[in-house]
């Protein structure tokens, strides 16, 4: 099959307590937190192999290989990232896949299964004419970034927070002359007002995300029944 020049590299972690979505572990325990991580990396993995054409792999730290594996069982390729954290982890993403520059190489959050698959579809478009795109969010980050080459500079570890992060990308990329075609805002999943989003929108559509429709109806669900209680 021709996977005329497309890969989709989502950036993950092994789903351990306390590593994954820690913000939403202000609510919800850490296991229910990783439970959670798991089913919306396996959905997101689901999402991408949807796609027509493209190469799918798996980008994480060194560290998390083996966990990572087991975690999708073996699903999709893993590939350890070179460095620590999430601004070594983009750079490793387009260093490895981009290299060539003849690829159109998308990194994406494991935590948007619910994006529209047309999104990523358009992404890749934009490569053919445009030296990277962007999806941005609307809490200030970026859901996806893609490029053709690698950018040592386009990366770093000091613009990485979620409020100026797309801030930061775009004004690298300005002083690197790159021309940027933005997507269409999304939002990914970090504190529960986000969960609460998810779960009405699956509750809809279910079979956009499977594994997570079903974590967020079990969390629902568990969700009344305390309050019942608590109003007893």
């Amino acid at each position: 099959m021709t996977l005329a020049n497309r890969t989709l590299v989502i950036m993950a972690k092994a789903p351990r307590l306390g590593s994954v979505k820690t913000r939403l572990a202000e609510r919800l325990s850490l296991q229910a937190v990783t439970e959670l991580y798991r089913c919306l990396l396996n959905d997101t993995i689901a999402l991408a192999q949807a796609l027509n054409h493209v190469e799918i792999a798996v980008m994480c730290p060194a560290s998390d290989v083996d966990d990572l594996s087991r975690a999708v069982a073996k699903t999709v390729r893993i590939v350890p990232q070179t460095g620590q954290g999430l601004a070594a982890g983009l750079a490793s993403v387009f260093n490895h896949f981009a290299s060539s520059g003849q690829r159109r190489v998308i990194a994406f959050n494991s935590d948007s299964p619910h994006l529209p698959p047309s999104v990523l579809e358009t992404a890749f478009d934009a490569l053919e004419a445009r030296d990277m795109v962007v999806g941005p969010t609307h809490d200030g980050g970026y859901y996806l970034v893609g490029a053709r080459a690698p950018h040592s500079e386009l990366f770093a570890s000091d613009g990485m927070g979620t409020a100026n992060a797309l801030e930061a990308l775009l004004t690298r990329a300005r002083a690197l002359e790159l021309s940027v075609h933005l997507s269409d805002p999304f939002y990914d999943i970090d504190v529960e007002g986000d969960l609460s989003r998810l779960a009405a929108e699956l509750q809809l559509a279910p079979a956009r995300a499977p594994q997570t429709a079903l974590w967020l109806k079990q969390w629902g669900e568990a969700a009344q029944l305390r309050t019942g209680t608590e109003g007893m």
